[in-house]
C-alpha cells in the first residue's frame, strides 16, 4: 500500500507540474514528424474558422437572410446535429482512400461550402426563409456539414499515423487543444473583419468575415498539399514503426519475455449473427417521415400537429425496441451506462448555448458596449480558459474519485449559470465564464475515463463510440428550442421589445442543474455497479 503522506503534493508543484506538461507537450509538437504539421496547422485554422462561424451564423440568419431567431435556431440545430451524423456515416471514408486524400477532400469542399455562403451574401438575391439566398446558404452549409463530417475523423487517424505508442495520447491532446486556440483567435479576426467592412457588405459585415474564412480554408488547403505528400506520409509511416518495435523491444527485455515468433499466427473466426433489420428500418423509416409531418404542421400552424408527433415518437420507440430485441449485449442494455451518459444531456445544453444563444446575448443584452461591439471575442473566452485550465485542473485531480469528480464538475459547470439571472452585467458574465469553464475542465476529461472503467471487458470501443450519441441529441434538441427563448427573452432592439435575459438564464439553468442533482441521488447505485465490476 502507497504511504498517502508521501504521495501528497503541494497545489504550487502540482501547478508547475501542469506547466512543465504544457511545455512537454509544446515541444513534442515542435519535434512532431513533418507529416503530423500536416494535421496540426490545419486544425488550428479549420478550429477557428468552425467556431468562428458559428458564433455569427444566429446573426448572419436574422440580420442578413431575415430569418426569425427561431427559425435559425433551425438552422443551428441542423448543422451541429448533422455534423455528429455525417461523422458517423463518412467515419470510415479516410480508411478507405487513406488519410491524405480524405483531408484534400473535406479542405476543397469547404472552399466551395464556405464559399457559397459568403456568396449568397454578396449577391442580391433575396431574403427571407424562401429566398434563393437562403436556400443557396443551406446548400452552402450542407457541403460543409458533409466536409466536416469527412474531415474529423480523417484527422484523427492521421493523429494516430502519425504518433507512436508514448506520444499518441499527447498527439490527441495537441489537437484537442489546438482546436481550442484557434476558437480563440476567431474572437479577433471576426470583429476587426466585420467593423472595417460594414459599409462594403452591408448591413453588418459578416459577408466579409465569411470571405476571410474562406481564405483561411484556401490556406489550410494549401499547406495540407505541400506538407501531406506521399513522401512525408510514407517517412512518417516507417518512422513511427521503427519507434513502435523500439518500444516493443524494450518493454520485452525490461519484463523479460521472449521475442515473438513470426512464423506462428493465431486466427479466430468471429460469428455475425444473421439479423433481419427489415422491420426496424421500416419503423426507422415511418418514424422520420412522422417528424418530418410534425414539423411541417408545427410551421404551417395546422392542427394535427399533436397527432403527428405522438405517431413518431412511438414508432420511434418500436423502431428502438425492435432494434435492441436482436442485441441482447448491446450497451443500451446496460442501465447504468445508459442512465449516466443521457444524464448528462442537461449539463451539455450549456456547451450548445455557447454558440446557439451567448452571441445574441452578448450583441443584444449589452447593445451600445463594447462587449456588444466585440461579441465574437467575448463569446470565444471559454477556449481559451479550456486550453490552459484543463492541464492544470487535471494535474489537482488526478488522485480524486472520477464519479465524485463528475458531480462537482457538473456541479460546478451548471451553478454559476445561476449568475447571468441576476440581469446583464459585464463582472457577473466573466464570472460565469471562468467558474462554467473550470466546471467543464473538471468533468469532461473524466467523462470517457468513467465509461472506460464501466464497459465490460472487450467492450470498452464500443461503449466509447455509442457514448457520443446523446450529444447528438443536445445539439439537435437544444437548437430547437434556443430560438424560442431568444425570440421570446432576447428580442432584437430594434423591435423595441423589453429584454428579459435573466429569465432566460434562469430556466437554462434549472435544466443544466438537472445532471448534477441526478448524479447525486444515483450516486450508491452508479458507484455500486463500479464496485461490482472491479470485484471489490
Amino acid at each position: 500500500m502507497t504511504d498517502k503522506a508521501t504521495d501528497r503534493r503541494g497545489a504550487g508543484e502540482v501547478v508547475a507540474g501542469a506547466f512543465r506538461e504544457l511545455g512537454q507537450t509544446l515541444m513534442a509538437f515542435v519535434k512532431a514528424p513533418k507529416a503530423l504539421w500536416g494535421i496540426n496547422v490545419p486544425y488550428v485554422i479549420e478550429g477557428l474558422v468552425y467556431f468562428g462561424i458559428l458564433t455569427i451564423l444566429g446573426k448572419f440568419c436574422s440580420e442578413n437572410i431575415d430569418l426569425t431567431d427561431q427559425q435559425a435556431g433551425w438552422v443551428y440545430s441542423g448543422v451541429t446535429s448533422g455534423i455528429t451524423l455525417s461523422m458517423l456515416f463518412l467515419g470510415g471514408v479516410s480508411d478507405k482512400i487513406g488519410v491524405r486524400r480524405a483531408l484534400w477532400l473535406a479542405f476543397g469542399m469547404f472552399v466551395v461550402g464556405r464559399g457559397m455562403i459568403a456568396l449568397s451574401d454578396t449577391l442580391d438575391l433575396g431574403q427571407g426563409p424562401g429566398s434563393p439566398m437562403f436556400f443557396m446558404t443551406v446548400l452552402g452549409l450542407l457541403v460543409m456539414v458533409t466536409a466536416y463530417g469527412l474531415y474529423q475523423p480523417a484527422a484523427y487517424a492521421g493523429v494516430k499515423r502519425y504518433t507512436n505508442k508514448k506520444t499518441a495520447a499527447m498527439g490527441y491532446a495537441v489537437v484537442y487543444g489546438l482546436m481550442n486556440l484557434g476558437a480563440f483567435f476567431s474572437g479577433f479576426i471576426s470583429p476587426l473583419v466585420r467593423r472595417g467592412f460594414t459599409d462594403v457588405f452591408p448591413p453588418n459585415g459578416l459577408g466579409a468575415v465569411f470571405w476571410a474564412y474562406v481564405v483561411l480554408c484556401v490556406v489550410a488547403l494549401v499547406v495540407t498539399l505541400l506538407v501531406l505528400t506521399r513522401k512525408t506520409d510514407e517517412e512518417a509511416v516507417a518512422r513511427v514503426q521503427a519507434e513502435n518495435a523500439s518500444i516493443a523491444a524494450k518493454n520485452r527485455e525490461a519484463s523479460g519475455e521472449p521475442e515473438p515468433d513470426a512464423t506462428q499466427a493465431v486466427t479466430s473466426a468471429v460469428v455475425t449473427p444473421d439479423i433481419n433489420n427489415l422491420p426496424f428500418i421500416i419503423l426507422l423509416g415511418l418514424s422520420v417521415v412522422g417528424f418530418g409531418l410534425a414539423a411541417y404542421q408545427w410551421v404551417n400552424q395546422l392542427g394535427a400537429f399533436g397527432i403527428a408527433i405522438g405517431a413518431a415518437i412511438v414508432l420511434s420507440v418500436a423502431a428502438i425496441a425492435e432494434y435492441m430485441r436482436h442485441r441482447p449485449d448491446h450497451p443500451f442494455r446496460d442501465a447504468r451506462f445508459t442512465f449516466f451518459i443521457f444524464i448528462l444531456i442537461p449539463v451539455q445544453t450549456l456547451f450548445a448555448h455557447n454558440w446557439l444563444t451567448l452571441p445574441y446575448y452578448l450583441d443584444r443584452a449589452f447593445r451600445g458596449g463594447v462587449v456588444s461591439e466585440y461579441f465574437e471575442f467575448f463569446s470565444n473566452l471559454n477556449p481559451i480558459l479550456i486550453f490552459l485550465l484543463a492541464p492544470i485542473v487535471a494535474g489537482l485531480t488526478a488522485r480524486a474519485n472520477i464519479y465524485r469528480m463528475m458531480i462537482i464538475g457538473t456541479l460546478v459547470m451548471a451553478l454559476p449559470t445561476f449568475l447571468l439571472a441576476l440581469g446583464p452585467n459585464v463582472p457577473l458574465f466573466l464570472t460565469y465564464v471562468l467558474l462554467m469553464s473550470v466546471g467543464e475542465a473538471m468533468w469532461q476529461p473524466r467523462f470517457l475515463q468513467w465509461i472506460a472503467e464501466i464497459a465490460p471487458e472487450g467492450k470498452t470501443g464500443m461503449y466509447m463510440g455509442i457514448g457520443q450519441f446523446p450529444w447528438f441529441l443536445t445539439k439537435f434538441v437544444t437548437g430547437l428550442y434556443s430560438g424560442f427563448f431568444v425570440a421570446q427573452y432576447l428580442p432584437d432592439p430594434v423591435l423595441g421589445e423589453p429584454i428579459r435575459s435573466g429569465q432566460m438564464w434562469f430556466f437554462h439553468a434549472l435544466i443544466a442543474m438537472i445532471s448534477p442533482v441526478a448524479l447525486i441521488l444515483a450516486a450508491k447505485w452508479m458507484t455500486g455497479g463500479m464496485k461490482e465490476r472491479a470485484g471489490d
